[in-house]
């Protein structure tokens, strides 16, 4: 019997790759995201082309009630969830005194609050069964603050804290959670945060998409607590560690400042 995976955030970027990636190796798929019709034609797709079942939920996970309406849907289809992907998620580019309140409200709602109620939702049922395994996407961005991008990356130190906990509290029970922590990678995101001038991303080469979801479903299957992508991303991961607190906020500001195209 195929077993089930539920990724968030499914209609672009990470989420497709990984949709395909699990299709690839013979699983179900559950695809959610608010756009229902790039949802549609992605399940289309991995049906005709992998003999699996993709199912489609439409669910905003800014939404008040999203997460829990998405674990209801779930449940009255009869799904048994084996993998869960909390793939959803968006950054805002600017000051934060500068940005829109209820945008940054979002980006908690769906970065944070949405990706912890769906674990705990499913986790309970991974641990009473003892096999189930959790990837949280997070962000190089999760080891140090980041001016012009603040609410984004302290959502990403969130979810790699809140992945590490659980997956040391889980040792022993056949579930694990893991923390996939890639750096700047050419998506949807971009566009959506208003970056594309960040002197993060603008004439860099990027790591692929398709080499972070490989990296982030290796690691989930080997049940490590975190993973960081691409060599780049991982040196100056620990770097700043070594770093002064007082200078590191400078130090990323500087890098994310926006460039002339």
């Amino acid at each position: 019997m195929r077993k089930i995976a539920l990724i968030t955030g499914a209609s672009a970027g990470f989420g497709i790759e990984f949709a395909r990636l699990f299709a690839r190796h013979h699983n179900d798929v559950i695809l959610t995201a608010r756009r229902g019709d790039r949802l549609a034609e992605l399940a289309s797709s991995l049906e005709a082309e992998y003999n699996i079942d993709a199912h489609v939920i439409v669910a905003d996970l800014a939404a008040h009630d999203g997460a829990k309406e998405l674990f209801d849907e779930v449940q009255e289809r009869g799904l048994e969830v084996e993998y869960l992907v909390n793939n959803a998620g968006f950054g805002t580019f600017g000051a934060f005194f500068e940005t829109d309140p209820g945008e940054s409200m979002d980006l908690v709602r769906v970065n944070i609050a949405a990706l912890t109620e769906l674990t705990a939702l499913f986790l309970p049922a991974m641990v009473e069964r003892r096999s189930g395994r959790v990837l949280n996407v997070a962000s190089a961005a999760a080891f140090q603050p980041g001016p012009l991008m603040a609410t984004y990356y302290a959502s990403k130190a969130y979810g790699l804290h809140f992945s590490e906990a659980l997956n040391e509290e889980l040792e022993g029970k056949g579930v694990s959670v893991t923390a996939l922590c890639p750096g700047p990678v050419m998506t949807e995101f971009q566009q959506v945060a208003g970056m594309e001038t960040s002197g993060l991303v603008l004439h860099k080469r990027l790591i692929s998409v398709e080499k972070v979801v490989e990296a982030g479903y290796s690691a989930m299957m080997r049940g490590k607590a975190y993973v960081i992508p691409g060599i780049g991303p991982r040196l100056l991961s620990f770097g700043v560690r070594f770093m002064p607190r007082r200078f590191v906020a400078k130090f990323v500001a500087r890098m994310q400042a926006e460039r002339a195209p």
